[in-house]
């Protein structure tokens, strides 16, 4: 059988204006047997050659995508085999390059590589912008967010992305092993201790240091902690490179700094050796990260995001803790860093086996022209609290940067943390009126009881006046925790997402806080959730109208009635009924 050869014609146009700067080895000239030399860094920043025979070409094994199939050997690889950071090493033929090492097989006895020809890594940079896509079932379930690596299945063994190391410096154990299993799922193989616990210069260095075959680290977060993905240069053409030779996070469009990095020891291991490497001074932007390549320019300052955390542990002795970091500004990985972050920064207290509680006061400023988004909440929890206090944090972030405003970007993130060992937390234990029937017109007490541990006890009143004109039946009293008020509007930020920047900003700074309980007076009628507000009962003509695109609920909610709660975290539910007589 036959397969075509698919060699776009913007490549080979690209290729053949590349030709004075380098040359290009077609794929279409690509023979098993060749005999060809790749560049890499094993020791320092010096790059070393290593030998490369050609096996075969996996031709059409993704979508409008080959793969060259090459055994590799010299410098250390019969000892450690294919290396994570090796993603990128350019390989050469005759002078001419070929393609990029960037896949090999786990578990592998010798080290086979899968080589990325170098026309598919050139044509991310006429690759036209695309929208991202974000997860509209669930925007803040950040784990399915992430892509998974590419991956070719040749028989029992599976040719995959070979893992990008991830280094995390500053971050707590407990910090690394919860979020281990969620970054290897998406190709990512993260080591702690980034650099051996330093941190890259912000000053550009000089370009010329960089050559193909240098290694360099993609910088996610800098600062208290620190976050980088090591890879290396497959080939610069002027101020632009092109690395990894595969995706490494798949943002496609971005605005990532990237540091030139020498290695400072290889670690062979049974399952994937890699190098142990530290990062040096910035060289410049990654700003496309697509299937077959990251793209960046030389010389440019990246536009980061500053995060700072302020963490008070109460109890004994008092302690505080304070980070100050930058990360990038990106709707798929800022909000999964802010969660690492924090989850780290409270791990950090030792106060997360036993009873503890974290008060959370954070600020979300949105730039000029727009409120910043205020977020106050109380967690109690006997074990987990890192990970409640993180995940509530992450969720508005994600809102913001999933919303689909380009033009509504985070300036800034502030976060304060106050941590101590107490349980500060009340259960709705019934909730009953003045009064079982009424008429329009008159006022009814409504008053909740809360119970808390060693028989603490605490009781709230409000008062309600019920609507003249009001129709006769059942009227129903819900008292409910914030976390189960802000229900229905989430469901609504689902199904019918806001329009416009304002309708975003105002929906999550209405989120209520878990610290107060809300009275919901409701009743068993149909009803419908248009931009923010419930319509009961629509004329027959209105609800046809309304069908399926907006949010249908069976009961139609009339109004609302916060309860202070004292600073206590309120959770459970109650509800009494009222008969209204006319």
């Amino acid at each position: 059988m036959c397969t075509v050869r698919f060699v776009p014609i913007l490549v080979t146009l690209l290729a053949a204006t590349l030709a004075a700067q380098v040359a290009i080895l077609p794929l279409s000239e690509v023979k098993p047997g060749m005999k060809a030399t790749g560049k890499t860094v094993f020791n320092g920043a010096d790059i070393q050659d290593f030998d490369v025979e050609i096996l075969g070409v996996l031709e059409n094994a993704g979508p409008k995508q080959s793969i060259i199939l090459a055994r590799l050997s010299g410098g250390p690889m019969a000892h450690t085999g294919v290396l994570q950071g090796m993603s990128g090493s350019p390989v050469y033929f005759n002078g001419r390059l070929l393609g990029a090492v960037a896949l090999s097989f786990p578990f592998s006895k010798e080290p086979i590589a899968g080589i990325r020809p170098i026309e598919e890594m050139l044509s991310i940079s006429t690759t036209p912008r695309a929208p991202r896509a974000v997860n509209a079932s669930n925007p803040f379930d950040l784990a399915s967010l992430l892509p998974k690596p590419e991956s070719f299945d040749l028989g029992p063994n599976r040719l995959t992305e070979i893992a990008t190391p991830l280094w995390l410096g500053g971050f707590t154990r407990a910090a690394f092993d919860h979020f281990a299993p969620i970054l290897r799922s998406a190709g990512l193989e993260p080591v702690q201790g980034l650099s051996g616990g330093g941190r890259p210069p912000r000053r550009l260095g000089d370009p010329s240091t960089l050559k193909p075959g240098s290694m360099i680290s993609v910088q996610l977060i800098t600062g208290d902690l620190a976050a980088g993905a090591d890879g290396t240069i497959t080939h610069i053409d002027g101020n632009r490179i092109f690395a990894f030779g595969h995706r490494f996070m798949a943002t496609g469009d971005s605005e990532m700094p990237f540091a030139r990095a020498e290695v400072m020891t290889l670690l062979a291991s049974q399952n994937s050796s890699f190098k142990i490497s530290s990062s040096k001074e910035w060289m410049g932007v990654i700003t496309q990260d697509r299937t077959t390549a990251i793209h960046g320019i030389l010389g440019r300052q990246a536009a980061l995001l500053p995060v700072d955390i302020r963490v008070v542990s109460r109890g004994g002795v008092a302690r505080t803790w304070n980070y100050h970091m930058e990360m990038v500004n990106d709707r798929l990985l800022t909000p999964l860093l802010v969660q690492m972050a924090v989850y780290s920064a409270i791990d950090a207290t030792e106060r997360t086996a036993g009873l503890s509680s974290v008060s959370v006061r954070a600020r979300l400023h949105v730039g000029p022209g727009q409120p910043s988004i205020a977020f106050d909440n109380l967690y109690t929890a006997e074990l987990g609290a890192p990970n409640m206090v993180s995940a509530s944090l992450a969720a508005p972030v994600s809102a913001i940067m999933q919303g689909g405003f380009d033009d509504l970007k985070l300036s800034a993130i502030e976060v304060d943390l106050e941590v101590d060992n107490e349980k500060k937390q009340l259960q709705i234990e019934s909730l009953w009126p003045s009064k079982r029937e009424a008429e329009p017109g008159e006022t009814i007490d409504l008053t909740a009881l809360f119970t808390g541990e060693n028989g603490q006890e605490m009781t709230k009143t409000v008062r309600y006046t019920i609507p003249v004109g009001a129709q006769s039946g059942p009227l129903y009293f819900t008292v409910v925790d914030g976390a189960a008020a802000n229900l229905a509007e989430y469901r609504q930020f689902l199904f019918a997402p806001p329009r416009n920047k304002p309708q975003l900003v105002s929906f999550l700074n209405g989120l209520r806080p878990n610290t107060k309980a809300y009275v919901r007076i409701w009743r068993s009628q149909p009803s419908w959730q248009v931009q923010g507000e419930t319509l009961p009962a629509p004329p027959p003509s209105l609800a046809l109208l309304l069908g399926a695109s907006y949010p249908q609920t069976a009961s139609a909610k009339l109004d609302e009635i916060e309860m202070a709660s004292g600073g206590y975290m309120m959770t459970g539910s109650k509800t009494a009924m009222v008969t209204v007589k006319r």
